[in-house]
């Protein structure tokens, strides 16, 4: 991963922490891809997928998360699953970071459905 992707997954997970999530784990990788940040809210396990684009020439961070991106998170989520002992409710969200747009965040809390 770029310099540019690590410091945005990391400006990510500080918001998110921010707003009184609780950091599971970075860059978990599995057979179908990677999740860039698993982290707890409440009770509920957050499967989050950090996205940055510097213009928003191509229709911003949000329009990248296509559904073939969505099907290989939502695999690779329950390929995580499968190792815990206990489901607990999950969801997907999105943090995206335009820095065409002055380094704006935007959390999107159930971005998608599995």
């Amino acid at each position: 991963m770029n310099e540019a992707g690590v410091q945005a997954e990391r400006r990510a997970a500080q918001y998110l922490q921010q707003q009184g999530l609780l950091l599971v784990e970075q860059n978990y990788r599995g057979r179908f891809g990677e999740i860039d940040l698993i982290m707890k809210d409440g009770n509920t396990l957050v499967f989050v997928e950090v996205r940055l684009r510097r213009n928003a020439g191509f229709g911003g961070a949000a329009a990248s998360i296509d559904a073939r991106k969505q099907q290989r998170l939502i695999r690779t989520a329950q390929q995580y699953l499968a190792t815990l002992r206990h489901l607990p409710a999950c969801r997907f969200d999105a943090v995206l970071l335009d820095d065409a747009q002055q380094g704006e965040t935007q959390w999107l809390k159930h971005a998608f459905e599995a």
